[in-house]
């Protein structure tokens, strides 16, 4: 065996001393390693090759990402029906009066909001594939049960319960996206079932115009409509449980010989694959970084604005002087448009590597949007108003980005569940606030809304390029700590290119380097193996080698 072989392993494994760690250990207990970590840790590093990456991605996509696809469109169509029920009679079969609409539209969220302590707790403690199909159930039943509703108390619970049931959905399938892809990988598979808004959209559209030309004696318009999306999510929870899997450690579509390499493909991401153990430590350090913080005034900010077209948009379009079936198929452009702007945004993240810049640059088109709403009088002028309602749109690409730069950015699994349930809980605030800026007397224009929401993504602007600064800075302090330990300050994130690369390759050249001019000495530090703290479930501020993307 040659010098350079022999100082190679040296260099990149602990040395054998009775203080020694074993493989696959840190200073981090092993016993709160990830589910996952002992199929990499129990010796040699699978070999992992492209064609690897690529087959075990393919197998993911086809057993992981179509669930989460379904069941996002079913959770977006359960809730964006009530914005075609009040175009279809909701408002006078109920009887429903001044705000009281505006209020039904925000108790779903403020159940969310609420909810989202246990969530971040459940999507840690309780497995995935129970999980799902129980908050799934939950919220079918609720929103089937809005079809009984003939009062505002009536349907102020049923939503209530349909708010609460789908509280822990963006959280929990932000997770999975991060526990089963490379960080290269997550924006489009994000893009990909948070796109069903738009679908989802569409078809609410589409369905909606076509259940209420059902002529029926017993049911309304409204209430067909509530029924049949209801029970359509109802009838695919069976379906859901059979077919999702907890983690790679039992995944059933991957061999005995593709789990390791599951797991290995995810090292350099840094952010773990995923633990049941539920730390307070996590939760403590994400509330006082002001990361978590911006991602909150992000999300907040955002959803709303999102209210413009979720709650109102039926309303606004009918208010340019549609009929109740025209002002239905003329939201199906607009779910186009939200379908393509989010895999559009999420595509250009991914190929540019800057989410930030991407992200502000979308809302451009949304101040635009909003501008025309405000200043175009509503008489004669529908195609400019209409031009301006559909680049609304652009606002549905933030989202999205906003869930990648979240997980991308976060590890540990009890921080990385809190940090995106507080931003689910933002979300759920801003869907609280946004519906009570549009009040019935001002329509059909809604000025002061829309007055509101234009000074609202001007500041978005501002935190997204505040959030962009503080991760570069981030970053800086990583390398500082990586020198101090030892380390190289620059690493080469492999997880964010296109290709599959070895977590060590090019980094393990630096470590060598470092390491040779002490090697010799005799009070030389021995070099702990690059990686071995990947799935230590580790937080990014603990980890040195983890890289803030941005």
């Amino acid at each position: 065996m040659s010098d350079s072989k022999n100082q190679k392993d040296d260099i990149l494994h602990v040395e054998t001393s009775p203080h020694a760690r074993k493989p696959g250990e840190s200073s981090h207990s092993a016993k709160h390693a990830d589910r996952a970590a002992d199929l990499v840790t129990s010796g040699e590093r699978p070999i992992v090759t492209e064609a690897d990456s690529k087959r075990i991605r393919r197998k993911t996509d086809k057993s992981i990402l179509v669930i989460l696809i379904w069941v996002y469109f079913l959770q977006i169509l359960d809730k964006s029906v009530l914005g075609y029920g009040a175009t279809f009679g909701l408002q006078k079969d109920t009887g429903l009066t001044g705000n009281q609409y505006s209020l039904i539209g925000s108790i779903a969220p403020i159940a969310q909001l609420a909810w989202q302590p246990f969530s971040s707790y459940l999507i840690v403690r309780v497995p995935h594939r129970i999980l799902m199909p129980v908050l799934c159930l939950g919220w079918g039943i609720a929103q089937a049960s809005m079809a009984a509703c003939h009062n505002f108390s009536s349907l102020m619970a049923a939503r209530f319960f349909l708010g609460l049931f789908e509280a822990g959905c963006l959280p929990l399938f932000s997770v999975i996206t991060s526990q089963w892809y490379r960080r290269a990988e997550q924006p489009v598979r994000v893009a990909a079932w948070y796109g069903t808004n738009g679908l989802a959209t569409i078809v609410a559209a589409g369905l909606s115009d076509g259940l209420a030309h059902i002529k029926s004696d017993v049911l309304k318009p409204w209430q067909i409509i509530f029924l049949f999306v209801g029970l359509l999510t109802i009838v695919s929870v069976p379906f859901i449980y059979w077919k999702l899997d907890n983690d790679i450690p039992s995944a059933r579509f991957l061999t005995e010989e593709e789990k390791p390499m599951a797991v290995e493909r995810l090292r350099a991401n840094q952010t773990g694959t995923g633990s049941r153990e539920f730390k307070v430590k996590h939760v403590l350090e994400a509330f006082i970084e002001p990361k978590t913080w911006l991602w909150i005034g992000m999300s907040m900010l955002l959803n709303v604005g999102a209210s413009v077209s979720n709650t109102f948009g039926p309303l606004i379009l009918s208010g340019l002087g549609f009929d109740a079936y025209t002002t239905s198929l003329l939201n199906m452009p607009f779910g186009v448009m939200q379908l393509l702007v989010i895999l559009l945004a999420s595509f250009l993240a991914q190929k540019a590597r800057l989410k930030g810049a991407v992200l502000a640059l979308l809302m451009l088109p949304v101040v635009a949007g909003l501008a025309v709403l405000y200043a175009v009088p509503r008489t004669g002028n529908q195609g400019p108003l209409l031009v301006g309602y559909y680049l609304l749109a652009f606002l549905f690409g933030g989202n999205p980005l906003i869930v990648t730069w979240i997980v991308g950015n976060t590890a540990g699994t009890t921080k990385k569940s809190f940090v995106v349930s507080a931003y689910n809980a933002a979300s759920s605030a801003g869907n609280i606030v946004g519906p009570l800026l549009f009040n019935k007397k001002d329509s059909p224009a809604y000025h002061p809304g829309l007055r509101a929401c234009l000074g609202i993504f001007i500041a978005l602007v501002a935190v997204i390029l505040l959030q962009w600064a503080n991760l570069v800075f981030l970053n800086k302090l990583q390398e500082k700590k990586r020198v101090r330990n030892g380390k190289p300050a620059k690493m080469i994130d492999h997880s964010m290119q296109d290709q599959y690369h070895d977590f060590e390759e090019n980094n393990s050249d630096a470590i060598i380097e470092m390491g040779a001019a002490e090697h010799d000495t005799a009070t030389a530090k021995p070099q702990e193996r690059i990686g071995e703290q990947a799935f230590l479930d580790m937080t990014d501020r603990d980890n040195d080698e983890f890289v803030y993307i941005y």
